[in-house]
């Protein structure tokens, strides 16, 4: 995982540093951080969500702007997308328990992936400091942890387990938010929005399960 992190960070900046010599980019490349918490939920195609969960989003966020009021829009982070749901015959625990009858688990899915959010932004015309925004896009993720709690019967047999091995290396997603981007002092700016990210490829290995998970996010982040 230090290969891939190191890959998509030497990625992002090349791409600034080619944003700010390029012809096509004249209007400049913003680099900022930011700090998001998410709220996201599980949706199994065979079972039912069990309400949303907290988790968090952090680091580098990059505008490449293309005219005045354009921008392609990007980031580098590390997102936690939690969440609940009710599903039957979940591997690994179906398969040790020995049972061939039908089995409801409660789960909570904990997972960690590393972003790369591809988007473009749309941008009202700054006024007194301040301009609105709309965001529309492709999410990128790769998973670089998977822990879950399972229950059933009111037994617990899944306490933080490490389920890497039942979970995918990518996930796809589309995103649409918006939000407001307001001058502090100089070149300095900060950033408020919100964004939706709909998963919509299966996040578990398991052939006979399609298991989809989503989240919201408040988008914090101050550009330099």
């Amino acid at each position: 995982m230090k290969k891939i992190s190191t890959i998509l960070i030497l990625s992002v900046l090349s791409f600034g540093v080619w944003a700010q010599n390029s012809p096509l980019t004249s209007y400049g490349f913003r680099l900022g951080l930011t700090a998001s918490p998410t709220f996201g939920w599980i949706k199994p195609e065979q079972g039912k969500t069990e309400g949303v969960a907290l988790g968090f989003s952090y680091g580098l966020i990059g505008d490449f702007n293309f005219a005045p009021n354009y921008s392609f829009s990007s980031a580098l982070t590390i997102t936690s997308v939690n969440g609940k749901s009710t599903e039957a015959n979940v591997s690994p625990y179906y398969a040790a328990s020995g049972s061939t009858a039908p089995k409801a688990y409660d789960l909570k899915y904990k997972l960690q992936y590393v972003e790369l959010p591809l988007t473009v932004k749309l941008k009202t015309v700054k006024t007194d400091g301040k301009r609105w925004y709309g965001q529309f896009g492709l999410s990128n993720s790769i998973n670089i942890s998977a822990k879950q709690n399972a229950v059933t019967d009111g037994m617990v047999v899944g306490d933080n387990l490490n389920v890497s091995d039942h979970i995918k290396f990518y996930r796809a997603g589309l995103i649409i938010g918006g939000g407001g981007e307001f001058d502090i002092s100089g070149n300095t700016s900060i950033v408020a929005g919100l964004t939706f990210n709909n998963g919509f490829t299966n996040i578990v290995t398991d052939k006979t399960r399609d298991v989809r998970n989503h989240y919201l996010a408040l988008n914090f982040g101050v550009f330099f």
